[in-house]
Formats: C-alpha cells, sequence, structure tokens
C-alpha cells in the first residue's frame, strides 16, 4: 500500500476556472494508474467546496476514506497566476482543513499494514498537521519527500528536517540551490550537490526536474540524466506531480534507473502539455 498524505486545495484561476489540486492529490491519482492500492489522507471542510472535492475525487478513482472532516476550518484554496514563463505563482490561503490532520483517523488508515508515504513540507505549515506526518514517517518502511517549496510556508527548518525522514527526494532546480545553501554545500557542480545530500542523509536516490531540460537523478556514484520529449506547454501545475509519480512507481517496481527516470519524465511531459494536473494518461506512456 502507498499513502499519499496532505493538502487538497482547489486552485482558483478565476471565476470561472477551479480545479481540484493538491500536490499530495495530483501524486495519488498519477500513482493510481501505476500501482495498486493507493490511500490519500488528507482534510476538508463543511462547505461547498469540501462537498465539490469529494465528488471530484469520486470522479478520479481515488479512495476517500482517508478523508477527513473538519467542522470549522473550510476546505484549502490556492490563488493560481501563470507567468509569461508559464511558471505558476501560488497564493495560499491559511488556515484550513488539512492544516488540522487528526492523528488517530490517519493512523486507522493505515492499521499495521506495511506501507510506503508521500509527503511534502506545505502540508507541514502547521503543528497539528506536521506532528501526523511525523508519526506516519515513523511507521512507512519507504518514504517519498517532494520538497516542493512554497515560502512563507516552507522554512529551512521545515525541509531539513524532513530531508531526514527520506527515502528518495524530488526537487527542482532551484530548489536544489536552495537546500545547498542552507547546508552550506558548494559551490559545484550540481551534481556533486545532490551526491553531498545523499551521502548526509542517506538516501536512495536524489532527482532533479528542470522544466524543458528534462531531468537527472543521483544514487550513490551514479548518475543518469534524461532529457525527455519537446512539448508544446499548456499549463505546466501539476507536471512535477506526475513525474514524482512516475519516479516512485518505477523505483516501488523495482525499474532501473534509466527506464524509471524516461518515464516519468514522459508522463510529466504529457502534463505540461494539457491543462489540468490530472488529465486523462494514455497506457502507453
Amino acid at each position: 500500500m502507498i499513502v499519499s498524505v496532505g493538502e487538497v486545495v482547489w486552485d482558483i484561476f478565476s471565476e470561472d476556472k477551479q480545479v481540484l489540486g493538491g500536490a499530495p492529490i495530483n501524486v495519488a491519482y498519477h500513482l493510481s494508474a501505476l500501482l495498486p492500492e493507493v490511500r490519500i489522507i488528507t482534510r476538508i471542510g463543511d462547505d461547498e467546496l469540501g462537498q465539490n472535492t469529494m465528488a471530484r475525487l469520486g470522479q478520479l478513482g481515488l479512495n476517500v476514506a482517508g478523508v477527513q472532516l473538519d467542522a470549522t476550518l473550510p476546505t484549502g484554496r490556492v490563488k493560481v497566476t501563470v507567468d509569461g514563463r508559464n511558471e505558476p505563482h501560488f497564493d495560499i490561503v491559511a488556515p484550513v482543513a488539512w492544516d488540522n490532520l487528526d492523528l488517530k483517523q490517519a493512523l486507522q488508515q493505515v492499521g499495521e499494514q506495511p506501507f510506503a508515504l508521500v509527503y511534502g513540507t506545505l502540508a507541514q505549515r502547521d503543528p497539528r498537521s506536521r506532528a501526523v506526518i511525523s508519526a506516519l514517517c515513523a511507521k512507512a518502511d519507504k518514504r517519498f519527500y517532494d520538497v516542493n517549496l512554497r515560502p512563507p510556508y516552507t522554512s529551512r527548518e521545515l525541509v531539513l528536517d524532513s530531508l531526514q525522514s527520506a527515502t528518495l527526494i524530488k526537487m527542482n532546480e532551484h530548489e536544489l540551490a536552495q537546500v545547498a545553501g542552507w547546508l552550506e554545500i558548494g559551490p559545484g557542480e550540481k551534481k556533486n550537490i545532490a551526491q553531498e545530500i545523499c551521502k548526509r542523509y542517506d538516501l536512495d536516490a536524489l532527482a532533479v526536474t528542470e522544466g524543458g531540460k528534462g531531468a537527472w537523478l543521483v544514487s550513490g556514484n551514479d548518475y543518469y540524466a534524461d532529457a525527455g520529449q519537446p512539448v508544446q506547454v499548456a499549463d505546466t501545475v501539476g507536471a512535477g506531480d506526475a513525474f514524482f509519480a512516475g519516479l516512485i512507481a518505477g523505483y516501488l517496481q523495482g525499474l532501473s534507473w534509466p527506464e524509471t527516470l524516461s518515464r516519468a519524465n514522459r508522463r510529466g511531459g504529457y502534463v505540461a502539455g494539457r491543462h489540468g494536473a490530472t488529465p486523462a494518461m494514455p497506457k502507453e506512456i
């Protein structure tokens, strides 16, 4: 079983365009096409957006048993703008329901069976949800961490603490530079910086995405790169999540790193070429 924990949000592009998102949900959706028994743990408000969330999660085919209901806080929402380079920017509302994850309900979802955990930084901005994610990390057999910086909510302390728990990490090139600065690693080649992070935190692998230039990863002393295929970008929201799901699935399925990286890149590129973070994915990708 694999569990994706954290935020569920409505990405508000305009009054007429509201799309269900949140990295843990997007990753879970893409994982569900590649692996059996994928679950989510998140929390919604007792409001219209909460009802819409449950309906949309059902449409996506996700198991909603781990969706908690908060009687006081609203369902998460994010105001999204896209700049001239097709890069999204996020204005994240706080506090919301996923800031208040309940530990007892979360532990009931995983029970005593073995599981792997997908987690990020943003959902740990509130001490209540951070404690739940820490408890799940302590129980999980494998832990997949997406750094996914969202200032001002993703502090140095949160990121470095989250690195300690991880088995495999994904970040983009800008996040690599930020984390390296926090750790006082470098200057130097990006590959060497990533390998030093792997060594310090005893990681199985660290993957770095570079947008249109593709992605690369390090594992031990090994380095692998994949340039991907050119795509006509529609929007990049969710592309990194599709990539991460492909990376996780390849790792758990025991694929080679080149094969894993290539498939992750293809899936991320496919999403970037379409509007929305959760398009139907062709089986051959």
